[in-house]
């Protein structure tokens, strides 16, 4: 519904100045007294009259929608147990069962992990007499994972767990009715889709509900939960409670992507906002100290096309496989007018391992690349047929990938780093302190790549793990062709038994360490056949043997996104 205002305007002419009535004064204290408690009792009634239409008018929306749309669960097969949602704890709960040893090296602190938790049992599909819509996998609001590793007065190892909702705007909205509020707009038919956007525009201002559940930084002491759709939310990492949006007295009003990076040397936060409309991408610099946007730019892109992830050294990377693939490279603090740009060969990469200068002309680009996107992704919407065919051929499945740009050529070199097609390797992590430098070794989680598989019916891949790479051995051949794949980087693996599958995998420095790989890979690890979720702690130099902890866990975790470890000072 329209508001409707009233605009008007008082004009004066003053031709010299009239002598005033002697009781002027008490005429204007009298006109003031009869006048001013009518105006204050006709503003409160128009008030009134405004919010009671707004009100009846988001009444009669409600009521509309919960009686033309039935909300109903999407089904999950056997296989996709582990996405279904679980409950808060309410607390955090003491862990004793622990196989192996946690290092005494490994430094207290806390590994946080973010996900999909959908409310009311699980994602939600519509029908109406518009058709059916649907969510797709990714969705759902976001739970924090923590596992604390503190000591006691008397240095004695302990260990909690503890989990807890993100509570975003709408979060707190859904909560409050007790029963989904957001039509899903995803996928769908397109008559259900359309009214699916113009009601929920109608409704709450605003096209999908906040989700916050796809990964957690830090930054200057402060913690954040972030997504795609919504500004970052500040958590309190020790009670995992929601503080409210990301504080830069409003210098900074858009959502970023979820992969923000601190820059090398500065300290500083740099990050990227897009939306829908102009300015389609902006690039935000946030000082060391986390207390104002020292930078702000529009990076003068015609379009808005999702972006997930960026590197730090001086470079943003943009994707459309439609028409075009580019990487864009500018000055940290620069503009759009900085960017040189750069033509690739089309591709989906979703995750940078990392990326640094090479000498004075050379900036490299590591990604987890593939040729297809994974989202929308597994669903029962139209993507389903084209989805199905992709993974079958498999174009979703990741490979490390270098893009070699030069700055002062414009050309580009670009490869396949390994030859191995039998697992699909993404979700990369580094030792953070060499993001923007040339660094060693990445890493990445991995599943085996079953070509004649489906996600849609019940006989996903089943083996799954972790993989080291070696990129101090990189060979230096470039084949003629960019896809042509070369044997060119050494992979040491890391695989679990049948069934059991990883998320949200981080590395871990060692307190005093003095190589790259001084450290832990801790990740959370679900066993499908017996339910039991569990954090592995694997020495990152000892990568292909068993891990050094195995802690159990109390309650199962859901499979999720991305992790991060804090470090906290005793």
């Amino acid at each position: 519904m329209a508001s409707s205002y009233m605009a008007f305007q008082v004009s004066c002419s003053i031709q010299g100045r009239p002598s005033l009535p002697a009781n002027y004064e008490n005429l204007k204290t009298t006109f003031s007294s009869l006048v001013k408690p009518l105006l204050r009792s006709a503003v409160q009634q128009v008030d009134h009259v405004s919010k009671t239409i707004k009100n009846g008018t988001a009444k009669m929306l409600d009521d509309f929608v919960d009686s033309a749309f039935e909300f109903v669960d999407q089904p999950l097969l056997p296989s996709q147990s582990n996405f279904a949602p679980v409950d808060e704890l309410g607390g955090p709960v003491v862990i004793n069962n622990v196989k192996g040893n946690i290092p005494d090296n490994f430094p207290e602190g806390v590994y946080i992990r973010n996900g999909s938790n959908p409310l009311f049992g699980g994602l939600k599909s519509t029908k109406s007499v518009f058709g059916k819509s649907n969510h797709t996998w990714v969705e759902g609001e976001g739970m924090l994972h923590a596992l604390y590793f503190s000591r006691d007065d008397d240095r004695n190892r302990t260990l909690h767990y503890n989990n807890r909702y993100v509570e975003t705007e709408t979060f707190k909205q859904d909560k409050q009715r007790t029963k989904p509020s957001f039509i899903p707009i995803m996928e769908g038919d397109v008559t259900a889709v359309i009214s699916a956007i113009v009601l929920n525009l109608m409704r709450y201002g605003k096209i999908v509900k906040y989700l916050s559940n796809t990964n957690v930084f830090e930054h200057s002491g402060k913690v954040y939960s972030v997504a795609e759709d919504y500004m970052p939310q500040e958590i309190d990492i020790s009670t995992l409670k929601t503080l409210g949006n990301m504080d830069l007295s409003g210098a900074w009003n858009r959502a970023c992507t979820s992969h923000p990076k601190i820059a090398p040397g500065t300290g500083e936060l740099v990050i990227i906002g897009m939306d829908a409309i102009k300015p389609y991408y902006e690039l935000g610099v946030i000082s060391a100290d986390g207390k104002e946007l020292v930078h702000r730019a529009d990076l003068k892109l015609d379009r808005c096309t999702f972006s997930h992830d960026f590197g730090i050294t001086e470079r943003l990377m943009k994707y459309n496989k439609e028409e075009y693939a580019r990487i864009g490279v500018m000055p940290r603090h620069g503009d759009g007018d900085s960017i040189k740009w750069f033509e690739v060969e089309p591709n989906c990469t979703f995750h940078i391992i990392n990326c640094f200068e090479d000498g004075d002309d050379e900036v490299v680009v590591w990604g987890c690349r593939s040729l297809e996107s994974v989202i929308p992704g597994p669903g029962l919407g139209p993507s389903k047929e084209k989805f199905d065919t992709s993974i079958k051929d498999g174009l979703l499945y990741d490979r490390p990938y270098e893009w070699r740009l030069n700055m002062q050529t414009g050309k580009v070199r670009e490869r396949n780093l390994t030859a191995d097609t039998e697992f699909s390797m993404d979700f990369p992590m580094i030792n953070p302190s060499f993001t923007g430098l040339k660094n060693k070794f990445g890493y990445t989680q991995v599943v085996h790549d079953s070509r004649e598989s489906s996600p849609t019916e019940d006989n996903m891949p089943r083996f799954s793990g972790l993989a080291k790479l070696h990129f101090e051995q990189l060979d230096e051949r470039f084949s003629t062709t960019t896809r042509e794949i070369e044997e060119v980087l050494k992979v040491e693996y890391h695989m679990f038994e049948e069934n059991t599958f990883c998320t949200g995998a981080a590395f871990v420095a060692k307190k005093g360490g003095l190589e790259e790989d001084d450290g832990w890979i801790v990740t959370f690890v679900h066993n499908e056949a017996t339910n039991i979720s569990q954090v592995f702690l694997i020495d990152a130099q000892k990568f292909s043997g068993e891990p050094v902890a195995r802690i159990t866990l109390p309650c199962r975790v859901p499979y999720g996104f991305h992790g991060a470890f804090i470090p906290i000072s005793p």
